[in-house]
């Protein structure tokens, strides 16, 4: 294991579906770990050792306040998601960081991409996700920064990762609740595409590595593992994990799906149409004890569970639901 002094780490987020496990490892590993959110999430508590800070990240007058006078080894960048976060976050901790570490998204990748796997080499092009062009312009501007003023970035792009609570179909719950019901569930494209997913606990591993390496200031780092099974495979383990033997897949193209939910249709053209397979090598160069331990079949399990023991998360969107009847009934009547 990559083994470093103790750092004084700030995550802004931490309480999320990325950031949280990363916070209990860091944590667990004897990092001085200081959490800045809005301090609402249950579900999601922080290990007892972590200094907590209430501040709106949108409200910069906010974070000002409850960062003042506080210097830290590394700045963990969770919640910025346009470049104007981030370049007053660059502003904003100019001499005051030793490391900052922005979380951008591995849908900033070109789509669909000319040569797999994807490596950090791969160009950064998103024509379909507002989301994905706004964390490339994010990035655009730590490089900036890095060469032009030495601000100590380091960017990492994680690809689908999940943990108990989020669920990776389209539908999320309202997939689940069709499952049991004995509904057909629609499954994007011909249900053959490759896809990562990659558990929290395991980008943590990843993620927690980096913090404080020397080597990975100025650099960029994607941080996933190589569970890449194919969509109709995570519909299945998803079905016999809720109980569901047999279930009935319906596939419907991307485009097709699009049109029939607005809502959906970026993210669904901008990242998870396409076979997303990734080298981390790079990676694992810096952090050798990163891998894939955890794997959608048994996580699938995990997650059931969790929602069967919280019925104030299983909401089906009944909107949804009735989109989906809809695409069912389409891809039939073809």
């Amino acid at each position: 294991m990559s083994i470093r002094s103790p750092q004084d780490v700030l995550f802004i987020g931490g309480s999320g579906v990325i950031s949280a496990a990363s916070v209990t490892r860091a944590a667990a590993l004897g990092h001085r770990v200081t959490v800045l959110n809005r301090g609402t999430s249950t579900t999601r508590p922080l290990p007892p050792e972590v200094e907590t800070l209430v501040a709106d990240v949108t409200d910069d007058d906010a974070v000002d306040a409850a960062l003042a006078g506080r210097e830290f080894d590394v700045v963990a960048q969770f919640r910025a998601f346009r470049p104007d976060h981030v370049a007053h976050d660059v502003e904003r901790f100019t001499g005051r960081v030793g490391q900052y570490v922005f979380v951008s998204s591995a849908s900033a990748y070109q789509t669909p991409p000319e040569r797999l796997p994807v490596t950090e080499s791969t160009p950064l092009r998103n024509p379909f996700w507002q989301y994905s062009r706004d964390k490339i312009a994010g990035e655009d501007v730590l490089v900036r920064a890095w060469r032009d003023r030495d601000f100590p970035a380091t960017i990492v792009r994680p690809s689908h990762t999940y943990d108990r609570t989020l669920l990776p179909t389209t539908g999320g719950w309202t997939d689940v609740a069709r499952l049991r019901a004995g509904k057909p569930v629609v499954v994007h494209g011909d249900g053959t595409s490759l896809w990562t997913l990659t558990h929290t606990e395991d980008f943590a591993v990843g993620f927690v590595g980096l913090l404080g390496h020397p080597a990975a200031v100025g650099d960029a780092f994607q941080i996933m593992g190589t569970h890449a099974p194919t969509w109709d495979q995570v519909y299945r383990w998803l079905a016999a994990a809720a109980g569901v033997d047999e279930p009935e897949l319906v596939h419907v193209a991307s485009e097709t799906i699009a049109r029939a939910l607005p809502d959906v249709g970026p993210g669904l053209l901008g990242d998870k149409a396409h076979s997303m397979v990734f080298d981390c090598a790079k990676l694992r160069a810096l952090v050798p004890e990163f891998g894939t331990t955890i794997t959608y079949d048994q996580a699938a399990v995990e997650q059931i569970a969790w929602h069967d023991a919280h019925p104030d998360a299983q909401r089906v969107d009944d909107a949804l639901d009735a989109a989906f009847d809809r695409l069912v009934a389409h891809a039939r009547a073809v």
